[in-house]
């Protein structure tokens, strides 16, 4: 049996509104990414199956499904598990350098099982990324998300460049995003347009790239206001791992003394604390601004894309499912 999609609402307004295709689809990845965490001995399976079970918006296999279309059957699924397979490891890699205590209020696999466990879960998860698009038998999936893994390496140097400087440019922290996360939305829509022979569609880039950026944007404006409930870590979790995000970066603009604060060995009181000064300057309401800008700018860059309207119609949906989820 196929295991139930795990996308939340909005989002899953997505599947309601396509036909049975997409719900099939997303439920084949499903049933993948639980076959390929398994395996591999009792130690990383637990480990990957884990980082499997504690969810997540599935958002990225979806963009590779919905732009494969209604045609894509096996193929767009090996490709939409890979890419669902690469966040899933850069997550587990991240928590490693961030020395994360919890993902989605569930342990981490390096708070679980060490550091040591957890980088070898990590590199299993990539390596089974690329195992599934070798599978497909083309070479420019390949190409596509290993530029992309480049990528998300390059974003992850800056952001460690960038650690406890609270003086970064707004230019510099999109710079980072882009590269981070952005990249990823990018490489899912040609990833699923690579199934059908092209994968250079720019219209499709500039669409990933633009919901990925809101995306984002919005997750930091989460990790000010919380609550830990909702988010499943520390209010300012951000600050605590001296990373400097735009509401930051907005907010010292109004209020210089903001400029001044120092990151290093601040505790979680402290992070509350800078999290309040933030929201108090209105920066997080331009950093939704700036992200609803985005979300119209990607629909924008559908019009031109060789879509058919069903597709170009999902994806609308999932850009403003990305902005309706942060409401």
């Amino acid at each position: 049996m196929p295991r139930p999609c795990t996308v939340p609402p909005p989002v899953t307004s997505v599947l309601e509104a396509a036909g049975t295709w997409l719900p099939a689809g997303m439920a084949a990845v499903e049933e993948r990414l639980a076959e390929l965490t398994a395996g591999h001995g009792a130690a990383l399976a637990g480990d990957a199956g884990a980082t499997l079970a504690a969810g997540g918006k599935r958002l990225r296999p979806m963009l590779v499904l919905v732009c494969a279309g209604p045609g894509g059957g096996e193929s767009a699924a090996r490709a939409a598990t890979a890419v669902e397979l690469v966040h899933m490891a850069t997550l587990v890699h991240d928590d490693v350098l961030d020395g994360a205590q919890l993902r989605r209020g569930e342990p981490t696999v390096a708070a679980r099982s060490g550091r040591r466990r957890a980088v070898a879960t990590g590199d299993l998860l990539f390596s089974r990324a690329f195992a599934e698009l070798g599978a497909n038998g083309g070479t420019r999936q390949v190409e596509l998300l290993s530029a992309t893994s480049v990528g998300l390496a390059l974003g992850e140097l800056a952001q460690r460049r960038d650690a406890y400087d609270t003086d970064i440019s707004a230019d510099r922290y999109l710079e980072r995003c882009g590269l981070k996360t952005a990249r990823l939305f990018e490489c899912a829509c040609l990833l699923g347009r690579a199934g059908k022979g092209s994968g250079d569609e720019p219209e499709l880039a500039s669409f990933g790239r633009g919901i990925g950026l809101a995306f984002q944007l919005l997750d930091d404006v989460l990790d000010v206001t919380g609550p830990p409930q909702r988010t499943g870590k520390a209010r300012g979790t951000d600050l605590l791992d001296g990373t400097v995000t735009l509401p930051l970066i907005f907010a010292r603009e109004e209020d210089p003394s903001l400029a001044d604060v120092e990151l290093r060995g601040l505790d979680e009181a402290g992070a509350e604390s800078v999290c309040d000064g933030i929201a108090a300057t209105g920066a997080l309401d331009r950093v939704r601004a700036l992200a609803r800008e985005e979300v119209e700018d990607a629909k924008r860059a559908l019009d031109e894309a060789p879509l058919s309207r069903e597709e170009r119609e999902l994806l609308r949906l999932v850009a403003d499912g990305v902005v309706e989820r942060y409401s």
